[in-house]
């Protein structure tokens, strides 16, 4: 092993009751396959690594190694064990079994020395100083992966006392169960907004003091169209205050809805400039399953590039929120409209097909403004979330370094 692939810590901070610790002082991994064809282990849960979500040491899938059809050797875990994922260690696959259980071949059975806590080996082994280390020695030419071997060459600070650990564990633990909590009240709140959509945006229910009857009416009737311009790489400028939306910056990112823009200056100004109020479009790579169907809705006007299909909505007739909501939500008719057969395209010429069923105005802005309320509550539990993960980020380093110290 080179030396470059090493941590070694010195203990320059003084801390009182911690000691530097190579990786296997804390742990030690378990060998050993059993057969997940046989019982009791087939009907087992067997954890891979796309079973972990990356970086929040949480389990979000669980199914027998019978449901899975393995055949080949699983490791054995057990209750209170760390599940590590050997392979691309950069993605942070890792989680403490709340049973027996079995893991793939692709990962390791960690189990805490005595007077090690479990939980606190999980937290340092999702910090940054071992995510690094493990991400600096799994560099290979094919797949990225840490062996055994090489495990044996991180070290690290740690408080020799258990209860400091546990301490320390309960803390980052609290945290997580908040980051928790929010996404699946986020997620909650999302599943909330997609059922209104589909009864509001579709007549099903009404919204108090609404009763007239709504119309169909195909898009070209109450709107037009326009496509923006090519915008080469050499007139583009990476900074300036003119927005621009093109399909590869942003769409690919924000797969059912843009929702930011990506500030571009040009030396021209021959690209197609949108304004406010109008609907924006993808054209091209329309996937089947319609996870690609988007539309965005524009508060100030901006450069859009040749792959963008712009639709103007009639004002006096057709709110361009509301359209946007109802073209998001009617994804089987966009799949009846779009052109190819390999990459799928959408045209002006398919969207004037598209036909909507419309309340009068008011009523249109009503639903608007109601969507838009629940959309704000999202956003403003996002940003709680976003700011619970900046504040576990910032525990993590004081927590396991021990610049705050709990006991």
């Amino acid at each position: 092993m080179g030396g470059s692939g090493q941590q070694r810590v010195k203990n320059t901070t003084n801390l009182t009751g911690w000691a530097l610790r190579s990786f296997y002082d804390l742990a030690r991994i378990t060998s050993g396959q059993v057969d997940p064809r046989e019982e009791p282990y087939r009907a087992m849960v067997l954890v891979a690594p796309d079973h972990i979500q990356t970086g929040s040491g949480r389990i979000d899938q669980r199914s027998t190694a019978e449901q899975q059809g393995a055949i080949s050797g699983k490791y054995l875990v057990k209750n209170g064990e760390i599940i590590y994922s050997k392979i691309r260690p950069n993605l942070q696959k890792l989680a403490v079994a709340t049973e027996d259980c079995l893991c793939s071949a692709d990962m390791y059975p960690v189990e805490a020395r005595e007077n090690i806590s479990s939980i606190f080996l999980k937290y340092l082994m999702l910090s940054a100083p071992f995510t690094e280390f493990a991400t600096s020695v799994s560099v290979r030419s094919g797949m990225p992966k840490i062996n055994r071997e090489e495990l044996a060459y991180f070290s690290a600070l740690v408080p020799e006392n258990l209860k400091e650990q546990e301490a320390i564990a309960e803390a980052l633990s609290d945290a997580d169960a908040l980051i928790e909590g929010l996404e699946r009240l986020i997620a909650k709140k999302r599943l909330i907004k997609q059922g209104a959509m589909q009864e509001l945006l579709t007549g099903r229910r009404r919204l108090p003091g609404f009763s007239e009857e709504w119309i169909e009416h195909k898009l070209s009737e109450i709107s037009s169209f326009g496509k923006g311009k090519g915008l080469p790489k050499s007139d583009v400028k990476l900074s300036g205050d003119i927005p621009c939306i093109h399909y590869g910056s942003l769409f690919r990112e924000q797969p059912t809805i843009i929702e930011s823009l990506k500030t571009f200056t040009f030396d021209f100004l021959g690209a197609l400039h949108s304004q406010a109020g109008e609907v924006l479009m993808p054209t091209s790579d329309v996937t089947p399953s319609g996870l690609a169907v988007a539309s965005c809705i524009l508060s100030d006007g901006v450069l859009l590039g040749g792959d963008i299909l712009i639709i103007r909505p009639h004002r006096d007739r057709l709110d361009g929120r509301f359209l946007a909501s109802y073209i998001r939500q009617d994804r089987n008719q966009i799949m009846e409209l779009v052109s190819g057969t390999t990459v799928f395209h959408i045209y002006s010429s398919d969207m004037a097909r598209f036909k909507i069923k419309l309340p009068p105005l008011d009523e249109q802005q009503s639903i608007v403004s109601l969507l838009t309320d629940m959309d704000a509550e999202i956003q403003a539990l996002e940003s709680r979330l976003k700011k619970a993960h900046t504040i576990k980020e910032g525990m993590m380093q004081n927590l396991l370094t021990g610049r705050i110290r709990l006991v």
